[in-house]
């Protein structure tokens, strides 16, 4: 009546005690994953859950794959970076000033040479936050930053003056970023004449400061 074959019932049926025992392993390790995620606050995604669980001497080493489908189960999804957005534009209609620092991202002394980015930081909303960087050369710290939701030449100028107050001067420093005019890093350093900084910019093709505040700012050093 139900048109099935025979021998499929049959190992169906023969599968039933199997199948049990998958559920309630499956269930076992949904709470363990549960555990995990709540403690990576919703970050990690199945390999990370993974590597977390492998760490756990108790227990049995589990497959991520297997992970994966119980975390679907689960309607667990890990943190993923989808959105893009841009935070350097170059406007030709603005002034270009010389690149002082000529891709020589040190210094032999603190308080000389900076560079300055601007990132962005995803929010749950949908919305974006954006910080502003000033780091040293020197000795790779941060001494200036700021946070905002917007990317105007006020969030630069006060990751600047954090960096002021930081020096305690910043008279005879060069300041260096890109050509992006988003921000205000071009024109805000038309402004500076009141922190005595001068500002040095450059292209990409010159040796642009996104990725070298990036790499600054992840190095180890002795703070200065």
């Amino acid at each position: 009546m139900l048109k099935l074959n025979r021998s499929s019932y049959y190992k169906w049926k023969n599968s039933s005690s199997a199948r049990r025992k998958r559920l309630i392993s499956d269930a076992i390790l949904g709470a363990r994953v549960k555990t995990a995620f709540a403690a990576e606050r919703g970050c990690y995604g199945a390999k990370r859950i993974t590597a977390e669980l492998k760490d756990q001497a108790d227990h049995s080493p589990v497959n991520h794959k297997r992970v994966a489908r119980v975390m679907r189960s689960l309607k667990l999804f890990g943190y993923s970076k989808k959105r893009k957005v841009t935070t350097t534009m170059a406007d030709k209609t603005k002034a270009v000033f010389p690149d002082l620092v000529g891709r020589k991202f040190t210094a032999e002394k603190p308080n000389r040479t900076y560079v300055g980015d601007i990132t962005y930081l995803p929010i749950a909303d949908g919305s974006n936050m954006y910080l502003a960087t000033v780091i040293d050369c020197y000795s790779r710290r941060l001494v200036g930053f700021a946070i905002a939701d917007h990317m105007r030449t006020s969030l630069v100028r006060d990751a600047l003056l954090m960096a002021k107050g930081q020096r305690g001067s910043l008279a005879g420093a060069v300041f260096h970023s890109d050509h992006g005019s988003v921000g205000g890093f071009n024109w805000s350093s038309q402004h500076l004449d009141d922190m005595e900084v001068c500002d040095a910019t450059s292209s990409g093709g010159c040796g642009s400061s996104g990725a070298t505040t990036d790499a600054l700012s992840g190095a180890p050093a002795p703070a200065t």
